[in-house]
């Protein structure tokens, strides 16, 4: 027998006792739980418990003296530390009992306290001199399940769709010149059309299924063949096939839809103009009516008026073109007119004048170019009147009165792009994660002088803490995406108006995180992270542009918070404004409510992981910023600054509002999500998800919370670590979740990401 100077009984406790107080977050709810673990042991002598009572006192620890005794009592036995063990850390305890005393029975007050305070392997094993045998991943979940959560009733639409991406044409390649690129990619989305996938959202009678839904789902998809397929696709079918869908009449409908959904008739998006390129309704093109040949003439009046970044401008034979509409001497606001820009020779038509954007830092598959217009005549049928229109007699008629309501009524049939765009991201930072985390579990580096393997990358806390967050945020934004285009594709939910500010907010917050993401991965990587055979080099670069087209994500915030402001039902001037504030005061009633100082304080496990917390957290943040910027604009306007003026003057805490609103929304939404799943050990999975994205998104905003005196410096530190706490716990399982993204393995095709 070995000589020992622990008895069996304080024995069995001393590993789990080490791994407590080597973490400096031994909450009293921890301590509760190990308390009640010793007094229900019927094992222990009595002064067994009080040995192990006496070693739970937060005001006087264990002497370093113990600590290494405890360390030496480990080390000495050599028992190897097995990870995949169902409770690793106890059946260690009962090793190591083992080897010092003759009787050793499994204890199961100490699985107890394993499974209440989750205790995970890679808690501790760093504290062992020891080997640890490892497994990679754990079986717990099955990533199949978790991709089949999140399709929902998308599930056949998505799986049919992977199983298309399986075609030789979606190969991944380099290709070295953006004219080779630009033509692979055309073939890929005309590729695409014959399998029905154009018109997809199209009505039956255009080839579609009507299924909006269901075509944001597989958009996210074309990321993990290539960007560029992306965005080309979204350019033709999306965006061109869309604006004649939304903004066109059954006339336009029956004229082009199909063929644009079979790509018989390729055409491009001309909104955004060189000098007006966030300001749509600034745009400087005009489209003027002529009554005496009943034509409407499209011009550029300036150098830089020209429209700008036009994807699909080389390629395509018409333009939908966003202009300045005037009739009869009368600006009647920005309306779509559809103008051929090329015949059938391909040649370009006369008075328009196309230049190539030429090479790009990402997205070179995408034909970007710059359009002129010089004295352009259309028909008059060609105007997309859906909210406005030329009679016969060469009047104008909108149904809708106001121009400021017409114009974003029209910008707000644009949304679902915004959405997809979002989506695009999406899938490219969850690609960038899964290739990353695949990397960090066959990379090892570093070890000491006693382990005979280096340890995995993913191992490593600071490894966890750069890849985790992000891979739970990606399973909050898809919720919440799949969530907005749902809401967004509803033909019950006639004003759009709210959407549009959901949307706005969402897609900035969601293309900053894909960017930053996606270069975290990179860095994870190290130098294999560079390489283009690698594809998250060509990932950072197609992604970037999201955060500026489809709406610079600045403006969009900015469109977001306003708002938010005003739910709408002000035009934000000095008149509308106190009509404003009595609709905020209505919303506001605790505003600014002192927080209780025990609330302020509380770092207990419980509370920290609650979702009552995490929503209040967010709400409060949501409406003092609110209630503050509201006070700040009024008081502006009180001293007869001009309501503009004023805005300009508050535009860093409108950010800040537009990104607090969309947190909590994405939060909001996901969290409502989980209580569907009916798997219990699912709907746990998501939570803890849910979970480590509240307290990461706020341990980023700290320093607001600490100025407002709503959390405590203590309180501050203790999410930290529970954020880091929570990566550690998640890391059996991160293999799982990135499969979970449902990436199809023919897309997963960079060697750092195969064993």
């Amino acid at each position: 027998m070995n000589v020992i100077n622990y008895t069996q009984g304080v024995l069995q406790y001393i590993p789990f006792f080490y791994v407590i107080w080597s973490d400096d977050l031994l909450s009293y709810s921890e301590i509760s739980v190990i308390k009640t673990a010793i007094h229900e042991d019927e094992t222990l002598r009595k002064d067994d418990q009080d040995i192990l009572i006496s070693w739970l006192n937060p005001k006087a620890p264990p002497k370093d003296k113990e600590l290494k005794n405890w360390k030496k009592t480990i080390t000495n036995s050599y028992i190897k530390l097995v990870e995949s063990e169902v409770h690793p850390l106890t059946t260690f305890c009962q090793k190591l009992v083992c080897y010092y005393h003759a009787d050793c029975p499994f204890n199961v007050r100490l699985k107890d306290i394993e499974i209440n305070l989750g205790i995970q392997p890679n808690h501790y094993k760093h504290l062992f001199d020891l080997e640890v045998v490892q497994e990679i991943t754990s079986n717990h979940y099955d990533s199949s399940k978790i991709d089949l959560i999140l399709k929902g009733k998308h599930t056949t639409v998505v799986d049919d769709f992977r199983k298309v991406l399986k075609a030789p044409i979606f190969d991944w390649g380099i290709k070295r010149t953006k004219e080779e690129f630009r033509e692979h990619v055309l073939q890929q989305v005309k590729f695409l059309a014959k399998e029905g996938y154009g018109a997809m959202a199209y009505p039956e009678a255009y080839g579609g299924t009507e299924n909006m839904p269901g075509y944001a789902a597989i958009f996210e998809n074309l990321m993990y063949v290539d960007g560029s397929l992306a965005i080309k696709f979204g350019v033709q079918f999306g965006l061109f096939g869309g604006s004649i869908q939304k903004l066109g009449t059954k006339k336009h409908h029956d004229q082009y839809l199909t063929n644009t959904g079979e790509t018989k008739l390729l055409g491009c998006f001309a909104m955004t103009e060189t000098g007006h390129g966030s300001n749509v309704r600034g745009v400087k093109t005009t489209a003027t009516y002529h009554k005496e040949t009943d034509s409407i003439i499209v011009h550029t009046p300036g150098k830089n008026d020209n429209k700008e970044y036009i994807g699909n401008a080389l390629h395509s034979t018409m333009a939908s073109v966003f202009a300045q509409l005037i009739v009869n001497g009368k600006n009647e606001g920005v309306h779509a007119i559809l103008v051929p820009i090329r015949n059938e020779e391909h040649k370009l038509m006369p008075g328009v004048t196309i230049e190539d954007n030429g090479y790009k830092l990402g997205l070179n598959g995408v034909d970007n170019g710059k359009i002129w217009f010089h004295q352009v005549r259309v028909p008059r049928e060609n105007l997309l009147n859906k909210y406005g229109d030329i009679n016969a007699n060469g009047m104008y008629h909108s149904d809708i009165k106001n121009p400021n309501k017409r114009f974003f009524t029209m910008l707000g049939t644009l949304v679902g792009g915004r959405i997809c765009v979002a989506r695009a991201g999406l899938g490219g930072a969850k690609k960038a994660l899964a290739i990353a985390v695949k990397h960090a579990l066959k990379r090892r580096q570093f070890n000491d002088s006693i382990k005979i393997q280096e340890d995995l990358l993913m191992d490593y806390p600071t490894h966890q803490l750069r890849l985790t967050p992000a891979v739970a945020a990606c399973y909050v934004y898809d919720v919440t995406l799949t969530h907005m285009m749902e809401i967004y594709s509803d033909k019950s939910v006639v004003d759009k108006r709210k959407i549009e500010t959901q949307a706005a907010g969402l897609k900035s917050i969601i293309t900053w995180f894909s960017n930053n993401t996606i270069q975290e991965c990179r860095e994870a990587c190290g130098g294999k992270g560079y390489l283009l055979e690698n594809q998250i080099a060509n990932l950072k670069n197609d992604v970037d542009i999201f955060t500026t087209f489809e709406g610079d994500n600045h403006v969009l915030l900015l469109l977001a918070a306003k708002g938010i402001l005003s739910e709408f039902k002000s035009e934000f001037n000095s008149a509308g404004f106190t009509a404003v504030l009595k609709l905020l005061g209505s919303r506001l009633t605790d505003k600014l409510s002192t927080i209780n100082p025990a609330y302020t304080n509380n770092t207990d496990k419980d509370h920290l992981y609650s979702s009552k917390f995490h929503k209040h957290a967010f709400d409060y943040r949501t409406r003092r910023l609110t209630y503050t910027l509201a006070m700040r604009i009024r008081d502006y306007v009180k001293k007869g600054i001009p309501s503009y003026q004023a805005f300009l003057k508050v535009q860093t805490h409108l950010l800040a509002l537009g990104k607090a609103y969309s947190i909590e929304l994405a939060y909001t939404t996901f969290t409502n999500f989980t209580e569907t799943i009916e798997d219990e050990k699912y709907r746990q999975l998501f939570q803890k998800m849910g979970t480590i994205y509240a307290l990461h998104e706020l341990r980023k905003d700290a320093s607001w919370y600490l100025e407002q005196r709503y959390i405590s410096g203590t309180k501050s530190k203790a999410i930290r670590s529970r954020v880091e706490r929570l990566s550690t716990e998640l890391r059996p399982h991160i293999k799982t979740l990135v499969d979970g993204y449902g990436i199809p393995k023919h897309c997963m095709n960079a060697p750092i990401s195969k064993k």
